[in-house]
């Protein structure tokens, strides 16, 4: 059996939630011994300056003994966040009226373009 097989078969259950350049995968694999996983799959689209373009992945493997305490922390970071900012959405990239706050005036250009661009994510860090 090629590893491609392998892969498709250890595969049980996917949903897909596209958000902009971002795209997460859900997946439910099968571990050897027949118990399920979760793999979360961030893939981010960047464009060359030449117009072609590339997907960055990031992935996180989650076990079912790791699950509850994942959900807690997630759910009060979640939580934690719309206490503090409240469910709108505050970003020039989502508002065209957005407003920068003094400190965001004291970057530097580079630092803009940098942070206007987008917001990296890394699942090793949860």
């Amino acid at each position: 059996m090629s590893t491609r097989e392998s892969t498709e078969q250890e595969e049980i259950f996917s949903k897909v939630l596209r958000a902009g350049r971002r795209t997460y995968f859900f997946d439910v694999r099968s571990t050897k011994a027949g118990d399920y996983y979760l793999t979360i799959t961030e893939s981010k689209k960047f464009t060359n300056e030449d117009g072609s373009f590339h997907y960055k992945k990031h992935k996180i493997y989650l076990y079912k003994e790791d699950f509850m305490a994942f959900k807690d922390h997630v759910e009060e970071m979640m939580s934690f966040i719309i206490d503090q900012k409240g469910e709108e959405v505050i970003s020039e990239r989502h508002q065209k009226d957005f407003k920068k706050t003094e400190n965001a005036d004291s970057e530097s250009t580079e630092d803009k373009a940098e942070t206007s661009s987008f917001t990296d994510v890394n699942f090793e860090d949860i």
